[in-house]
C-alpha cells in the first residue's frame, strides 16, 4: 500500500483508533488528525499516541488530507457529513465505520453529491464491549472482516483503494450491497444487543436484581456481553435500521412464542429437538468461524 500522508479520523475511539494505530505501526501513514465533538477524547487519544494533532474544525483538518476516516456514531452522519462538505478538496477519498449503511448512504447523497466518486462506505466487523481512546489497539482488525459497501458511482480506483487500506489493517475484505448489508446485520449483530440489552435492563430493574446478579455465572456473561458496548453507538445503530431489525425482531417473538408452547405443554422431545438443532447449527457456525490452530501451535 502506497503510504498515507496525511490521515483524518473523526471519532478517535475504538474503532477510529485502532485503525489510526493500525496504520502507524505498519509504517503507512506519516500524519494523523483527529477531529471530534469533545476535547476529551481527543486529549486522551493524542497522550495516547493515536493521533498526532487535533483540530477544531474542518477547514483546516482537511487542507492536505489524502483520506477521511467518519468512524462516529451512525446518528452523526449527517451533520458531520455537511459540516465536512464545503471543506473537502475533489480527490480526498472518504470512507466510514458505520454499523448501518442506509442512513449513512442517504447522508453521502445529500451532502456529498460532489464526491461521490471517492465517499466509499464501509464496515469493519470488529469491536469489542469497551469504548474509547484507551480501547484502541493496532491489532483490532487482524483477521477480521470488513465488509465495503460500494456505491453505484464510486470510482474503481477508489474501492480498490479503500479496500487496499483496511487491509493494511490486517482486514479480510468482503462487499455487499448496502441494503444487503442492512438485512444481514440485523440477524447478527443488531438483534444480538438489542436481546443483551434488554435482558440485563429487565433484571437490573427487579427488586432482587442484586441477588439476580450475584449467582450470575459464565452463562450470562457470555449472553451478555454486549450489553456493556457503547449506548449512544447502539441507540443509533438500532433506530437507523428500525425497519430491519424489526423483521428480526418479530421472526424472534416467534421463536419465543413457541418455545413458551412447548413449556406449557410440558413437550420435552419438541424442545430438546429445538436444542439439537440450535447445537448442531451453532457448532457448525464456531468450527468454520473459528477453526482450532494446528496440533502442535
Amino acid at each position: 500500500m502506497k503510504k498515507l500522508d496525511k490521515l483524518v479520523v473523526c471519532g478517535v475511539g475504538l474503532i477510529g483508533g485502532s485503525v489510526a494505530l493500525a496504520l502507524r505501526r505498519a509504517g503507512l501513514v506519516n500524519r494523523i488528525v483527529g477531529v471530534g465533538r469533545r476535547p476529551e477524547p481527543l486529549a486522551q487519544a493524542k497522550s495516547l499516541g493515536i493521533i498526532d494533532e487535533v483540530s477544531t474544525d474542518w477547514a483546516s483538518a482537511l487542507e492536505g488530507a489524502e483520506l477521511v476516516l467518519l468512524a462516529m456514531p451512525v446518528g452523526q452522519m449527517d451533520a458531520v457529513a455537511a459540516s465536512l462538505a464545503a471543506h473537502l478538496a475533489p480527490g480526498t477519498l472518504v470512507t466510514d465505520a458505520g454499523s448501518t449503511k442506509r442512513d449513512v448512504i442517504e447522508a453521502i447523497y445529500r451532502h456529498l453529491g460532489a464526491h461521490l466518486g471517492t465517499v466509499v462506505p464501509a464496515h469493519p466487523i470488529a469491536g469489542a464491549e469497551k469504548s474509547g481512546p484507551a480501547a484502541a489497539r493496532a491489532d483490532l482488525y487482524q483477521g477480521r472482516k470488513v465488509v465495503v459497501t460500494p456505491l453505484p458511482e464510486n470510482a474503481p480506483e477508489a474501492v480498490a483503494r479503500v479496500r487496499e487500506v483496511w487491509s493494511a489493517c490486517g482486514a479480510l475484505i468482503h462487499e455487499m450491497s448496502p441494503q444487503e448489508h442492512d438485512r444481514v446485520f440485523a440477524a447478527v449483530s443488531h438483534l444480538p444487543h438489542l436481546l443483551a440489552f434488554g435482558l440485563v435492563h429487565d433484571l437490573a430493574g427487579r427488586a432482587n436484581a442484586e441477588q439476580l446478579f450475584s449467582y450470575a455465572a459464565s452463562g450470562f456473561r457470555d449472553f451478555t456481553r454486549v450489553a456493556g458496548s457503547h449506548p449512544e453507538m447502539w441507540r443509533d445503530i438500532c433506530l437507523a435500521n428500525r425497519h430491519s431489525l424489526q423483521a428480526e425482531l418479530d421472526a424472534y417473538l416467534a421463536e419465543l412464542a413457541y418455545l413458551r408452547a412447548l413449556l406449557v405443554a410440558g413437550d420435552g422431545p419438541a424442545l430438546e429437538q429445538v436444542f439439537s438443532e440450535a447445537s448442531q447449527a451453532r457448532t457448525a457456525w464456531a468450527d468454520k468461524a473459528f477453526p482450532a490452530p494446528p496440533s502442535g501451535e
